[in-house]
């Protein structure tokens, strides 16, 4: 028969090529052999896609239908056994479980776990994810095992199904357990025969799902991490990134020493007695005045650590690389323009500006191999990336400063809906950008010059006339011919001079507006979280203490991500305002060449 699997939870798909589910749906699998932690099946919409395997348990027979699971993975499927009365626990040597009690767990004695299981009724379903490194994660040291009546003794925490060696994440299920039980909520231990109240146990086991894809940005990136808690390290002073309140709502806190560094003369170099070339550009720092030589490497290095290191600001992108004519004239003219397009991004970032591997590629010295090396692996050994980024950022605290989490989720889709727009707009501009100058290059100096052509042929004609009083008008012809070819040269140079520099600003942007929607993912999966939270609340799963925390780290990366939206849009004025500018004054110079030009010409007949 073909293979089959119920639904867990419901799973909704977030990506290409995923399927949603319903809790107790059931589906065909086509394989039951999962792909990192991956299955491939048909809902019962007949939509056929990937959905974690984990969120699903494989029917082996169909005669007998499994009873619907547990809701949350932390609790067994059938729920607890009623516990004794306090009276009836023992040490293990003095009171041995009776003989027709199973064991839930058939655990080897290498597991090292240092005490039995607490005896509790059905029969718990394993997260089909990886389970190997139970007891890496278990902590022998702790003291809530060795308490008479405590439920964390019989949970191990486990790792967040598809985790993985890249996402394993602790689940503190013994520890919520323990204090359910322990607190008001549990109400210490219950009298035979009466089962777990829903508040107690249950609200303290609940906790918010994580994003099964592994993948995702919002995984990915440490958002995710942070926003539940897990994220942990030494914040020094100089790491924190402080986000203010300005006039335009929140905004990077200003770089207290701005500086700009020119990129000029590029140089082809060769090391290896000459079996290897490359192209070395001129760096000069403002703020230290000490030149240094970089070549395209140095800046891929240092794009790939800043695009690692900063999930919630847009790291400008480089110019493209290119494989072949590296050391023509004009591709090396492009590339220089456009990487310094990319340094004054840079520097014009209050926290890419003020990053120490941004500093040390400006300012270590090109000669000095090992202090570069030395920086190099500082920078690529920096503890403050992924989860731990969040924790540098901070934020305005006291009545007042915290965000309306439905305004910032209105601002986002707003700023997203703009992002799509401008993304659409810059790509229609720059291709007409791009077929106006190649018919300035190719066909209006073509036209320009064919009029020229005619002129020089009328002109030509009129020579056979030997009369004097005709070689005036015949110099005149002659001369409009010659002002017409030259009008056809300044059409062919003048994309260089207006088209080329708003085109190389459009790349630039296009990077920034590829940048946002990861960006925006973060913060959107962290709403996601608060909003699961608060629902958690509400059904008296979950205590509110934790949900408000899970609420304040999501307001740190909305002010980070609010922050970073008023960057781009305050850069974005100056840029294009300074563009447009630029543009419309070379328009103007070009237009009164050809206007000289031709009042040249006719001044030549004045004297004929």
């Amino acid at each position: 028969m073909a293979l089959r699997a119920r639904a867990l939870y419901d799973f909704r798909s977030e990506n290409p090529g995923e399927i949603s589910l319903r809790e107790h749906e059931v589906l065909s699998l086509c394989s039951e052999q999962d792909i990192e932690g991956w299955l491939e099946g048909v809902n019962s919409r007949g939509d056929r896609g990937l959905f974690p395997a984990s969120y699903v348990q494989v029917i082996r027979a169909p005669a007998a239908e499994p009873p619907p699971p547990a809701r949350y993975a932390n609790l067994p499927a059938g729920g607890f056994e009623p516990l004794p009365p306090p009276a009836a626990f023992k040490p293990a040597a003095q009171q041995p479980p009776p003989a027709a009690a199973p064991e839930p767990f058939a655990l080897p004695p290498a597991a090292g776990f240092p005490f039995p299981p607490a005896p509790y009724g059905g029969a718990y379903q394993p997260s089909q994810g990886s389970d190997d490194d139970w007891d890496d994660d278990w902590d022998d040291s702790s003291t809530v095992a060795d308490e008479p009546g405590s439920l964390g003794s019989s949970y191990p925490d486990y790792e967040a199904a598809g985790g993985g060696a890249s996402g394993r994440y602790r689940l503190s299920t013994r520890s919520e357990l323990s204090l359910g039980s322990r607190g008001g909520g549990g109400g210490g231990a219950h009298p035979p025969g009466h089962p777990h109240p829903p508040g107690g146990g249950a609200k303290s086991s609940a906790t918010v799902s994580r994003n099964l894809n592994r993948f995702s940005t919002f995984v990915k990136s440490g958002g995710e991490a942070f926003v539940l808690g897990e994220a942990s390290g030494f914040v020094k002073d100089g790491d924190k990134l402080c986000v203010v309140l300005g006039p335009r709502g929140p905004e990077w806190q200003e770089n207290p020493y701005p500086f700009q560094c020119s990129i000029e003369d590029p140089t082809k170099q060769t090391k290896f007695k000459g079996m290897k070339s490359y192209i070395a550009y001129k760096l000069v720092p403002s703020h230290t005045g000490q030149q240094v030589h970089r070549r395209y490497k140095h800046f891929d290095w240092l794009y790939g650590r800043l695009a690692e290191k900063f999930p919630v600001i847009s790291v400008p992108h480089l110019p493209e690389k290119q494989a072949t004519g590296r050391f023509e004239e004009d591709f090396i003219s492009k590339r220089r323009k456009g990487l310094a397009w990319w340094m004054d991004h840079m520097c014009s970032h209050p926290v890419l500006a003020q990053c120490d591997a941004f500093q040390h590629f400006l300012t270590c010295p090109s000669t000095d191999e090992k202090a570069w090396k030395q920086g190099k692996r500082k920078a690529e050994k920096d503890e403050m990336v992924g989860a731990n980024f969040f924790l540098t950022i901070s934020v305005p605290m006291g009545p007042g400063a915290s965000l309306d989490l439905q305004e910032v989720e209105s601002q986002v889709d707003g700023f997203k809906a703009f992002t799509k727009k401008m993304d659409e707009s810059a790509l229609q501009l720059n291709h007409t950008a791009n077929e106006f100058a190649r018919k300035q290059v190719t066909g209006f100096k073509k036209e320009y010059q064919k009029v020229g052509h005619s002129f020089k042929c009328l002109s030509q004609a009129f020579e056979l006339d030997q009369q004097a009083f005709s070689a005036g008008l015949n110099q005149a012809i002659a001369f409009t011919a010659e002002a017409y070819d030259a009008i056809g040269d300044l059409f062919a140079d003048q994309p260089r001079q207006d088209l080329d520099p708003v085109m190389d600003l459009l790349a630039l942007y296009q990077g920034h507006l590829a940048n946002f929607p990861d960006i925006i993912h973060v913060q959107k999966g962290a709403l996601t979280k608060v909003k699961e939270s608060k629902r958690h609340v509400e059904e008296g799963k979950m205590e509110l203490q934790k949900a408000e925390g899970i609420q304040e780290r999501c307001n740190i990366i909305s002010f980070a991500t609010l922050a970073e939206i008023n960057h781009f849009h305050k850069i974005r004025v100056r840029d294009f305002k300074s563009q447009m500018q630029h543009f419309l004054q070379q328009q103007i110079l070009f237009f009164q060449k050809v206007t000289q030009k031709l009042e040249e010409a006719l001044h030549k007949y004045d004297s004929v």
